[in-house]
């Protein structure tokens, strides 16, 4: 089985590392970090990642991963990355986008007439590539598996490990991690915050959503194209 991940600068590191460790631990599933050049890549935090593999000898897979993180909007109005996430996702017999790598996936035209799932601060703009936004942690619409925020790869990592390989891989593979999340507070959506923290939340990042959506609308008129 192998399982290419996308790397691109400004990636959320979790949203890759966090599926990563689950995959790694699965037998017989080979793993690549694909990046236009063998450079080493920073995440948005600084964490420094080094590819194993360029656009140019990248293996086909069968498991496609696409983080998501500030580095997203770039690669959405970047036709290497548009193309070459394509060219993947047409081999891969599972295509995974985490956070709003999800909307990498619509800019390459993956997600048309499809439900999918994304960063909560991002899910408005799956409409933008013709998909269905899903509120789910977890959305599986045919071989396409979406996912909410950064952790949320860690669950449907195991999820896909359960499928390809039987329940019982996929818990010992939860077992050996201790995945066991009990955190100190509840409030990891918006629906279960309290509202001064959500508005917080939003104060924060509305010049990374402006960001966003100019990038988006870039994308969804190149696809259209």
């Amino acid at each position: 089985m192998q399982v290419n991940f996308l790397l691109f600068s400004a990636v959320t590191q979790l949203d890759l590392t966090g599926p990563y460790e689950v995959l790694a631990r699965a037998p017989g599933f080979e793993i690549d970090l694909v990046s236009p050049s063998m450079e080493p890549v920073r995440s948005d935090r600084g964490l420094t990642m080094l590819p194993t593999a360029t656009f140019d000898d990248a293996k086909p897979c069968d498991l496609l991963v696409v983080p998501g993180g500030p580095g997203t909007d770039d690669a959405l109005v970047d036709p290497r990355w548009v193309d070459f996430t394509a060219r993947q996702a047409a081999q891969a017999k599972f295509v995974f986008g985490i956070c709003t790598g999800s909307l990498l996936l619509g800019a390459a035209g993956l997600l048309r007439g499809r439900r999918a799932a994304c960063h909560w601060q991002a899910r408005e703009f799956l409409s933008e590539f013709g998909a269905i936004p899903d509120e789910s942690r977890m959305c599986v619409d045919g071989n396409i598996f979406t996912s909410g925020g950064v952790t949320s790869g860690i669950d449907m990592a195991i999820k896909v490990v359960a499928m390809i390989l039987g329940d019982d891989a996929a818990r010992q593979i939860q077992l050996q991690i201790e995945y066991d999340p009990e955190p100190p507070f509840a409030g990891g959506t918006p629906r279960t915050s309290p509202d001064h923290i959500v508005q917080r939340c939003l104060d924060a990042t509305r010049k990374r959503h402006a960001i966003r959506a100019q990038a988006v609308a870039q994308a969804a008129r190149a696809l259209d194209a």
